[in-house]
């Protein structure tokens, strides 16, 4: 009796599954479901399933061929991980997988759950849900049938209680998984290639929210390293401690600029960001890591000034750089020399962004001094400061003219003459990636060579500034 009245149910592993009217494939089509949903078996006719649908709240019938029926007990626990074993990694069959990994969850013992299969299984539901959620933001041009399959998978998964969230980010929608299968394998007893998967997707910098205000950012960007400082990354195979090690160093130097904003000692969290970077192994870098690699170069030179602390202030003859407050959290950057003091400078630009004392270098010259300046965390403009006929101006290079996302333009030394100047940058926006040494014109700041390679350009195997060389990130 208990047997006979026991729930049975069926999930559905084909796209596009039909429910119909009548067990027939002529009779009316009552809805249209998905793999991964999950339906109520009410009954047999022929090779079909009568079946409810709770979410429609709808019955009807569905092909045999199109479902596997599940009682969710504990015996079919193992059949279940089988099944989610064998999805987790393929790519389109997400949905299939969430509902798999819910019904293992639903049937599995609580010991089983608690056990190295339970961790498995969410494990593999973050994989899944996290993967997902990727698919939707990679931008990639999908047929009308993909991006209707596409929304429906996401509805299925979110059906299950798994949760997304979405940013708009260059002008784009990006959707994140909310983490929380990741969340419950780093408090369990997880393997090191469980928790660095965990810690990774739970610390995607486009997954940051970026209406997060500055004090907001800073109590996250301590969770993120916590996060990533719970992963044994010398356990781990060589490819995934590099994924862990860039993201680390892409953390860190987050963290060295807010530190850095908030007037706070900020050395060790750079000097973190350049350790873990110089510890990546670029032999084992797959191809589809490279460019996450870039990023975190990027990200880490954007900060690097912080690991060097700031010059004292002293007198000179010679143009140099002094700061001092303006509005709040504005910087005020100053020209000055023997005979021009601050309430007289050559020259002076104030600014909300960091302001890099430390870079700060004159040619021989003395018609032209280079200083780096922060906006964002991951953005480091160049200012050149010009002595022309009218006096001295203040011009900004910027990474790239797209718009700020992730980048940097430097310094990288002086060429003799005082009519030009080395520059290095690296910036990604807008979809594109680039990285260049060029040879800049100082009257007209136009780039009268340019190169991919340093070692292509005469005027950078002859000036190049040997602590630019020394401290660097671009000559990787």
């Amino acid at each position: 009796m208990l047997e006979a009245l026991a729930l049975s149910y069926a999930l559905v592993v084909a796209d596009q599954a039909s429910l119909r009217a009548a067990p027939r494939d002529s009779a009316q089509q009552q809805a249209q479901l998905w793999q991964g949903e999950l339906v109520e078996v009410r009954g047999e006719r022929m090779d079909y399933l009568q079946v409810y649908d709770h979410k429609r709240e709808r019955a009807g019938f569905v092909r045999a061929s199109q479902v596997r029926r599940t009682a969710l007990a504990p015996a079919e626990a193992p059949e279940l991980l089988a099944v989610i074993r064998f999805v987790r990694e393929t790519s389109g069959s997400e949905a299939l997988g969430i509902g798999f990994a819910m019904g293992y969850i639903q049937a599995a013992p609580a010991e089983a759950l608690r056990g190295p299969q339970g961790i498995e299984v969410f494990d593999a539901l973050g994989t899944m849900a996290d993967r997902l959620a990727h698919r939707a933001s990679s931008g990639a041009a999908l047929s009308k049938p993909a991006q209707t399959a596409l929304a429906a998978h996401l509805e299925v998964a979110t059906r299950y209680g798994v949760g997304f969230k979405s940013y708009e980010r260059e002008g784009r929608m990006q959707v994140c998984y909310d983490g929380e299968a990741f969340r419950r394998v780093l408090a369990m007893e997880s393997t090191p290639p469980q928790r660095a998967r965990a810690a990774l997707a739970l610390t995607r910098p486009e997954c940051v929210d970026p209406q997060l205000r500055p004090l907001e950012r800073s109590p996250f960007d301590h969770w993120r390293a916590d996060v990533l400082e719970r992963v044994d990354a010398a356990a781990l195979p060589a490819y995934l401690k590099n994924r862990v090690q860039m993201r680390r160093a892409s953390v860190f130097s987050a963290l060295a600029y807010q530190r850095a904003r908030q007037g706070q000692p900020a050395d060790a969290a750079a000097q973190r960001a350049l350790a873990e970077l110089g510890g990546v192994s670029k032999g084992e870098l797959t191809d589809a890591d490279q460019p996450a690699y870039n990023d975190a170069a990027m990200r880490t030179n954007a900060s690097r000034w912080a690991a060097l602390p700031a010059p004292a202030v002293s007198a000179s003859r010679q143009p140099a750089i002094v700061t001092l407050p303006g509005q709040p959290g504005e910087t005020c950057v100053m020209l000055v020399d023997a005979k021009h003091d601050t309430a007289n400078p050559l020259a002076k630009r104030c600014t909300y962004s960091l302001v890099w004392t430390q870079s700060a270098t004159l040619n021989r010259e003395g018609n032209a001094l280079a200083l780096a300046v922060q906006p964002m965390e991951a953005w480091r403009e160049l200012w050149l400061f010009r002595k022309g006929p009218g006096g001295w101006r203040i011009d900004v290079l910027p990474p790239a003219t797209t718009g700020p996302d992730v980048g940097y333009a430097e310094f990288a030394g002086w060429v003799p003459g005082g009519k030009q100047v080395l520059v290095a940058r690296e910036a990604r926006g807008d979809g594109k990636y680039k990285r260049s040494f060029e040879l800049v014109r100082l009257d007209s700041l136009t780039t009268e060579r340019q190169s991919s390679d340093p070692a292509a350009l005469g005027a950078f195997q002859r000036w190049q500034d040997p602590a630019w060389k020394r401290t660097t990130v671009s000559l990787r």
